[in-house]
């Protein structure tokens, strides 16, 4: 089955668990009571909280404020968490319902005990199908078939293992509830009735129930007497499915952040911990940290093969953009779920072995949620080895969630900056043949030397100077390494990185970034001996770059192939194609707008379209006959500035790619030019930029000399007669290149007295970022103490600029805090520091 399967046929019977969503016949007001009396009062360090309403919940995910929260609950959150749920073997079981009875979970809490619990696993999550009606005011009960001596005696069990328990619940209140008009505990003037937004709108993905009107103060009171009945039972956790925005609706047809807010409130009162799912729309990310503690950012692992196999490689693969697009959004408090970690038996996972430790891998580095999904009295050696390596649960536990240097590649290396100035370095072949994979320590942010060592493996590799070769890393394959600077190495540091802390309202980029571009000058070359009519200057605009399905650029994902010579009008005559839901393709530009080109046929079908990570569009690729070079997808109103589009098939036997086309603001005035070696003259353009930002003009991979081949006066380029005269006949294609800022991004505060707040260790710091009109003055603290005031503002905008810089430092911890004094806006690029000698 594919993750489109997942409906009524398949989770729907175990969703069923929705809030209210069933009330069994002959349940009167007073026939059924909690099963431990009272619902239990707040935790003693419990937060007070306030309901909120529809017009309070927007939050723009590029938005950063400044928070000491660990959400509802608390302090546990700090690190992501570790234990089992109980999905994955509910769906290979084919018997999901019945599967999760009071003797398997001991069973499953017991062989964690055993097994794992010394090495940090403590959850035992049970997901849907674990109630089997609602009591006199609406609220869930056990299921006694499933639990003949109660639910509680199973939560005792756990307890007594000193473990804990998590259940599940989704939005909303069924018809059923309305219908029965039952009265809310311990608030006997509200009603089950009036809980309803009206008109009535859908509330889950099923439609088992319909949203909840949260404007009500009864609303809040009934999900709190849900939730404090939780509570008295001794539950820990809450796995909050079929969240919206996300869950497959990202258009707000269906929006349950307020019920989440609720929920969130209630819980955090007893600190129980909310997690949220699934495929939650990251437009709404900084929203979602506001009230959770952790959210599924992709559909379900599992391969819905009952009997065969948990999950597939497929599955593990489209991970990996998610985990590019959501990693700066986790930290303490709140964590990117990948789902289920499912690598602890060969024989049902659905995984090679090098597969299942790629999956661990990529979990431990984006400090991901670290929960398995086997049964844990199953697990083999190769399953516990990979679940007990303490170096790689300490990666995981750590909190740092790592980055791609590029996604360009099915070769990616991906790391992040610990505390401790150390550097973890995973290697992911995600490629179908082996490789050797290199790490450059520069690509890291770190110039020096550094000694690297084999998490797997638990073995040092020695000191290397600049960089280190994994040789034949397998396909699916992986290494992970903890790289250590050496001293006098120094560390850059971007505006994202988790170590950087912001007080006031942050933004990335949202245009305040400059990315680093690189344009052509085409100069047409001819020797007709008659001068060439000068070509018209115009103004600058806006470029388009062509690119063919085969350019390395493009990143596939699944099983893709290249068609040529069909001879049907496709662009240079190919395009890729593929057969499989869920395989998609990436592309990562800099420009204000992309177009996607494709074939549209009988055999085609749907295809999901992502922007940096955000749901766009389903756009449908199906025709009653073929038609070639059709744009199906197009967005053209993008900041000027990084972006990534990614298409996934959704249905239909192919999904095709034949081009994509994306638009660039212009820097060259003009893009063309002409030159006749029979009457030679200079070719000059204009740059749309700094003179300052331009680093380079190349001709293939020979860079031109500066003086000699081309002069630069202001913003006019000159290419000298000299050099193109020696230029072959035809096309001569100049790159100009420009910098940007670094890694092409920003943080930017237009608030008065936002600060920047760094922690190092070391003897030297710099802060580098961007001059422009629209700043002014920042005032430059070290270690509590006011340094300077340094000026921001230049008449154009430049990228990179040292604006800081001190040297001589003790070799101990320091603190560096940058504070916004004057003009429109603060912008945040780089903090360098160096360690001791």
């Amino acid at each position: 089955m594919t993750r489109f399967l997942r409906n009524k046929a398949v989770r729907g019977v175990l969703a069923g668990v929705a809030v209210a969503a069933v009330l069994p016949v002959g349940i009167t007001a007073s026939a059924a009571r909690d099963p431990r009396g009272t619902p239990a009062a707040p935790r003693t360090d419990a937060r007070t909280t306030t309901s909120t309403t529809n017009a309070s919940i927007s939050t723009p995910a590029n938005v950063t404020t400044s928070s000491a929260s660990l959400g509802p609950a608390g302090a546990v959150a700090a690190k992501p968490y570790m234990g089992w749920s109980s999905y994955s073997m509910q769906v290979y079981s084919n018997d999901g319902g019945g599967w999760i009875n009071a003797a398997q979970l001991m069973a499953q809490s017991d062989a964690m005990h055993q097994k794992l619990q010394q090495y940090g696993y403590k959850y035992i999550n049970i997901d849907a199908a674990w109630n089997g009606g609602t009591d006199g005011y609406g609220r869930p009960v056990p299921s006694a078939k499933l639990f003949p001596n109660g639910l509680q005696a199973v939560i005792d069990h756990i307890h007594a293992n000193g473990q804990k328990v998590g259940l599940y619940s989704i939005p909303g209140i069924s018809k059923a509830m309305l219908d029965a008009n039952l009265p809310v505990y311990g608030h006997p003037e509200c009603k089950t009735g009036d809980l309803a937004k009206q008109p009535l709108q859908q509330g889950d993905y099923w439609g088992f129930g319909y949203r909840i009107d949260m404007t009500k103060p009864c609303a809040q009171a009934y999900i709190d007497s849900i939730a404090d009945l939780f509570a008295s039972w001794g539950i820990d956790f809450l796995k909050f499915d079929s969240v919206t925005p996300g869950s497959g609706h990202n258009d707000l047809s269906m929006d349950a952040r307020d019920e989440v807010k609720g929920w969130s409130q209630a819980l955090a009162r007893h600190q129980i911990w909310l997690e949220l799912s699934w495929a939650l729309d990251i437009n709404y990310a900084d929203y979602w940290k506001s009230v959770a503690n952790g959210w599924r950012v992709e559909w379900d692992v599992e391969c819905y093969c009952p009997g065969e196999a948990l999950t597939a490689w497929p599955n593990i693969a489209r991970l990996f953009p998610k985990a590019a697009d959501w990693w700066r959004h986790a930290g303490p408090g709140g964590w990117n779920d990948f789902d289920s970690l499912d690598v602890g038996n060969g024989t049902m996972d659905g995984l090679t072995k090098d597969e299942r430790r790629t999956a661990a891998t990529l979990w431990a580095v984006s400090a991901a949620p670290f929960y398995i999904g086997n049964d844990m009295t199953k697990l083999d050696s190769y399953g516990v080895q990979l679940l007990t390596n303490p170096e790689v649960i300490g990666v995981n536990q750590a909190g740092r969630p790592a980055q791609p240097v590029s996604t360009k590649t099915n070769k990616q290396v991906w790391y992040s900056l610990n505390a401790d100035s150390s550097y973890t370095v995973a290697l992911f072949n995600l490629g179908t043949t082996e490789a050797n994979m290199t790490a450059n320590f520069a690509d890291l942010g770190l110039d020096g030397s550094a000694t690297v060592r084999d998490l797997w493996a638990r073995k040092d590799l020695g000191k290397f100077t600049s960089s280190y070769t994994a040789a034949v890393v397998p396909p699916h394959g992986v290494r992970l390494f903890k790289v250590t600077p050496q001293k006098q190495a120094a560390i850059r540091v971007n505006d994202d990185d988790l170590r950087v802390g912001y007080d006031g309202t942050w933004q990335r980029n949202n245009n305040y970034e400059v990315p680093a571009v690189s344009e052509p000058l085409t100069v047409t070359v001819t020797d007709s001996g008659t001068a060439p009519a000068p070509t018209p200057a115009g103004t600058s605009g806006v470029r388009t770059v062509a690119l063919n399905n085969d350019d390395a650029g493009i990143v596939y994902t699944g099983s893709w192939s290249r068609s040529t010579g069909r001879g049907l009008g496709d662009y240079q005559d190919d395009v890729q194609y593929t057969e499989t839901n869920g395989d998609a393709f990436s592309y990562s530009f800099v420009g204000n707008g992309v177009d996607y080109v494709t074939e549209k046929d009988p055999s085609q079908g749907e295809v999901d379209i992502y922007v940096d990570g955000a749901f766009k569009a389903t756009v449908d690729t199906h025709a009653d006959s073929r038609s070639a070079q059709q744009v199906v997808y197009s967005i053209s109103d993008l900041p000027n500035g990084s972006h990534t589009i990614r298409a996934v098939k959704k249905s239909g036997q192919f999904m095709l790619l034949d081009k994509l086309v994306v638009r660039q603001e212009s820097l060259l005035n003009p893009g063309t030019a002409a030159f006749d070696k029979g009457a030679q003259t200079d070719v000059t353009t204009e740059i749309g930029r700094d003179p300052g930002e331009l680093v380079s003009i190349a001709n293939g991979d020979k860079a031109l000399v500066k003086g000699t081949d081309y002069t630069v006066d202001g913003k006019v380029v000159t290419i000298k007669k000299a050099y193109l005269a020696a230029q072959p006949v035809g096309s001569t294609k100049l790159d100009f290149s420009f910098r940007g800022d670094y890694r092409d991004d920003v943080h930017a505060s237009t608030a008065a007295g936002a600060a920047i707040t760094f922690t190092f260790r070391g003897t030297g710091v710099d802060w580098i970022t961007a001059l422009a009109p629209d700043q002014g003055e920042a005032d430059v603290y070290l270690d509590g103490k006011l340094v300077t005031r340094v000026n921001l503002h230049n008449d154009v905008r430049v990228t990179t600029r040292q604006v800081f810089s001190r040297t001589g430092l003790t070799d101990a911890q320091h603190t560096l805090r940058i504070v916004k004094v004057s003009g429109e806006v603060l912008r945040n690029d780089l903090i360098r520091y160096t360690l001791a000698k």
